[in-house]
């Protein structure tokens, strides 16, 4: 099931609209057309809401957009910008690299729509007074006001959110400190929203404060989620593929036939199949891979050596024991490879690592509760377990 449509695009960024975005709309078509009915007939309420309610949607896309261009300045990939049930949001390949740069992008959003207002009130003043024109101008000038001063708004993932982590970050050097502040501020405020919106609804009666709780729903939650992401990039910044490597390999004679090797090892561990490095007088000579060995003539296996087929340790996909996870998470993805070969500093094999490793890494140093049986899953398939999306924010963190 497709979850958004794309619709187009506007200076070269592809939008969408979630499908959510057709229950707003028809929400704030009626609460606008009810509005405009007792001064308007019935006809040209309604069409004025619907206008109203395309001119909001528009609103916020020019609001993401500011976003948008804003990142782009500096050298960021916008990948779409798309409508849903709570406005918009914009997707960006990384975050910005200064806090300079972080602030930048969060108020361009907020600034869009305080110039909206602005142009709206003006406009307003010009246009015939009670006229339908007029009171949609009047009416899209004060939304783009709240829209502007709701976004500022200090925690995650509102933009007032984005601001507090650019100040912290900016204050501390440490953007994540940024992030983890402004993400607990999110949490807070759209927990205290639920509680207000609930609460007003059972005083009330009015259901309509149900949606304030909505909205706290909405901010609670993926504050949440910007903590935990944060949590996770932290994590990878701080282990090295030495946290998560094993030695879950085998050393064999460089000088030994390819006959011999077979007999020895390549039936011994059809069960357990590891990776097999060749040496010889106390020397690396690189990886020995199995499917290498297809393209020998089975009558040359009596008499050709392992080191005839050898890759280089210099010419195969390597990390160094230093290397943080992030990077080896990077590594492992662009050569679409199951394992890596970790290197000590004297360039020798200090170990192999895999996704399997680099979950089992991770999940101890965040205590996750992922259990060994699912990690040798991992090893197995060579795929992330579905909720712990390390490419992706690998790719992000890296950046």
């Amino acid at each position: 099931m497709q979850a958004s449509w794309r619709i187009g695009s506007l200076f070269g960024i592809p939008l969408f609209l979630d499908p959510s975005w057709f229950l707003i709309l028809v929400l704030i078509t009626i609460i606008h057309a009810l509005n405009f009915y007792p001064s308007f007939g019935l006809a040209l309420a309604s069409s004025a809401g619907l206008v109203m309610a395309l001119l909001l949607f528009g609103s916020v896309l020019l609001h993401e957009l500011g976003h948008s261009l804003a990142a782009r300045s500096q050298g960021i990939k916008v990948n779409s910008i798309t409508l849903f049930l709570f406005g918009g949001v914009a997707s960006i390949d990384r975050e910005s690299k200064t806090p300079e740069g972080a602030l930048q992008v969060a108020i361009a959003g907020p600034g869009v729509s305080l110039l909206l207002f602005g142009l709206f009130t003006v406009l307003a003043q010009v246009l015939p007074s009670n006229s339908v024109a007029e009171v949609l101008t009047s009416n899209l000038a004060n939304i783009n006001l709240i829209l502007a001063l709701f976004n500022l708004i200090p925690g995650l993932p509102l933009d007032g959110g984005q601001v507090l982590k650019a100040v912290v970050w900016k204050l501390t050097g440490n953007r994540f400190k940024g992030v983890h502040w402004a993400a607990l501020t999110g949490k807070v405020l759209g927990g205290l929203a639920i509680a207000f919106g609930l609460g007003l609804a059972l005083w009330t009666r009015e259901l309509g404060a149900i949606w304030i709780a909505f909205i706290g729903g909405f901010v609670f939650r993926n504050a949440n989620a910007y903590d935990r992401i944060s949590t996770l990039q932290e994590a990878l910044l701080q282990l090295s593929a030495s946290d998560a490597m094993t030695r879950e390999f085998r050393i064999v004679d460089a000088n030994q036939t390819l006959r011999s090797f077979a007999d020895e090892y390549i039936l011994a561990d059809l069960q357990t199949p590891m990776p097999y490095y060749a040496s010889s007088d106390g020397r690396y000579r690189g990886l020995v891979a199995i499917e290498d060995l297809q393209f020998v003539e089975r009558s040359l296996w009596e008499t050709q050596t392992l080191e005839s087929i050898v890759r280089p340790l210099s010419e195969i996909v390597s990390v160094e024991e230093k290397t943080p996870l992030v990077e080896v998470i990077n590594r492992l993805e662009a050569h679409q490879t199951n394992r890596l070969t970790v290197l000590s500093p004297a360039g020798t094999v200090a170990g192999v690592i895999d996704r399997g490793d680099i979950v089992r890494a991770v999940a101890k140093k965040l205590n996750l509760p992922i259990p060994e049986a699912e990690i040798k899953r991992v090893k197995a398939e060579g795929t992330y377990p579905q909720g712990l999306q390390l490419p992706a924010i690998a790719q992000a963190t890296g950046q």
